[in-house]
Parts: C-alpha cells; sequence; structure tokens
C-alpha cells in the first residue's frame, strides 16, 4: 500500500502514465522484502552485471526470464522428503520473487550460478538512430548569408 496517490498524474497527462507506475512500484519496492540480497554493477560503458545471493537454491529452483522492459527472477526450493529437526535455521531457503526494470534496448546476456551466486549480465545495446552521428559543414553558395546577400544587392540595384 503506497501513501502517495498518482491519479491526478493520470488525469492531467497523456503517455506519462508509465512513469508513475515506475514510481509507484519503486515506492512498493522500499517497503518490501530485501531477499534474496543483490548487487548491481557498472561493467563498462554499455554493460552490467547483476549478482543475487542465492545459497541453497539449484539451478533447476531458479527461473531467470526476461519481460518487456522487465528482468524477472525467481526461485522456488523442492520440498524436503523427510522432516529435518533443525536445532537452529539461520540459511533462508524460502522462495522469492525479485523483478528489475530494464531500460530501454537493455537485453539479458547471459546467466550463471557459481558457488551459490547468481549473476545476470546486461547490454545496452543503443540503436544506430538513436546514436550521436557528426554533421558535415557545407559552404555552400546557396546557403542563408549569401542568399540574404544576393537579396540586398538586387533590392540596391533595382533603387539606383
Amino acid at each position: 500500500m503506497s501513501l502517495i496517490d498518482f491519479s491526478p498524474l493520470f488525469r492531467s497527462t497523456v503517455g506519462f502514465d508509465h512513469l508513475a507506475r515506475l514510481a509507484e512500484e519503486a515506492l512498493d519496492a522500499g517497503s518490501g522484502a530485501s531477499y534474496p540480497p543483490y548487487n548491481i554493477e557498472r561493467q563498462g560503458d554499455h554493460a552490467y552485471r547483476i549478482t543475487l545471493a542465492v545459497a541453497g537454491f539449484g539451478e533447476e529452483e531458479l527461473n531467470v526470464e526476461a519481460r518487456e522492459n522487465a528482468l524477472v527472477v525467481s526461485g522456488e526450493k523442492a520440498e524436503e522428503g523427510e522432516e529435518t529437526a533443525y536445532l537452529f535455521k539461520g540459511i533462508a531457503g524460502r522462495n522469492f520473487k525479485r523483478v528489475f526494470r530494464l531500460a530501454d534496448h537493455v537485453r539479458v546476456d547471459g546467466a550463471n550460478l557459481v558457488n551459490g551466486m547468481l549473476t545476470i549480465d546486461l547490454v545496452h545495446e543503443i540503436p544506430e538512430e538513436r546514436k550521436p552521428r557528426r554533421i558535415a559543414i557545407g559552404s555552400q553558395a546557396g546557403g542563408l548569408v549569401s542568399k540574404t546577400k544576393k537579396l540586398f544587392e538586387n533590392t540596391s540595384e533595382k533603387a539606383a
């Protein structure tokens, strides 16, 4: 439950409703559980890595799914056959679902599970039409300055 109501924003804007939803999700995520712990690292100009500590989970118990602008990582522990009598149980082996919002043009490059650490590599691929491009500067005789000069020259000749 969030304490901020974004409904007035929906009434007064068009096309920005996704921003309000992202803000609501960010507020909800801040108040939620912090299991499993994770890191987000920058690997380069356009590469990122998410690392989750998923000790006790096997590959078959984890699911990494890329959806539209979201990365969903979930873990579901298989049922244990026998009831174990723990004297102390400090290793959390509960089910989880963690959602990471991805920017446009970010794709999942791969995932690995090593020593209880799940790493997910992401790459931000900028399309060619979005990349900066250099514009050549020309000195054509048909430029605005030369056209203006010709206009003034023609009007002064007609006045004389």
